[in-house]
């Protein structure tokens, strides 16, 4: 098991009672450090507060565990409004919303597609884009919500 799901196993139970999902677990070297990052989300919003009360619950649980050899700083954060739809709850979330779509390979001459999420499914994805328009997952690069400026 990769050490993120390990991680992810262990702080997920303390995340959840909290209030928050815990939505990624990421891990990795940010210039000379080695920085754990963990992504939450609740349906109101993040904030620096909710951040703040998952490290300080967080923090004892990693430091019995003890599952990384290395010293590290450990980081919470928001997944943000713009983050990639990966799993089922985040296309069940978005359907009837604007989303960019960035292929691997063009589609119709194109590799980027805005349009409204109709359905999904385990293999692909369906969206209004000058027509409907049906996206195996393994050929999206990237999924994201729309945001307007």
């Amino acid at each position: 098991m990769k050490l993120t799901d390990r991680i992810f196993e262990l702080l997920e139970p303390t995340v959840k009672s909290l209030g928050y999902e815990l939505y990624e677990v990421e891990f990795q070297k940010e210039y000379d450090n080695w920085v754990l990052t963990l992504f939450i989300d609740k349906a109101e919003g993040v904030d620096l507060d909710d951040c703040e009360r998952v490290s300080n619950a967080v923090d004892p649980i990693l430091d019995e565990a003890d599952p990384i050899e290395q010293a590290y700083y450990l980081s919470v954060s928001s997944v943000g409004i713009d983050r990639p739809i990966k799993k089922d709850k985040d296309f069940q979330r978005n359907i009837g919303k604007k989303v960019d779509v960035r292929l691997y390979a063009p589609m119709d001459g194109k590799k980027e597609l805005t349009g409204e999420l109709l359905s999904f499914d385990a293999e692909s994805f369906c969206i209004s884009a000058g027509g409907e328009k049906t996206i195996p997952r393994k050929a999206c690069a990237l999924i994201r919500p729309h945001i307007d400026f």
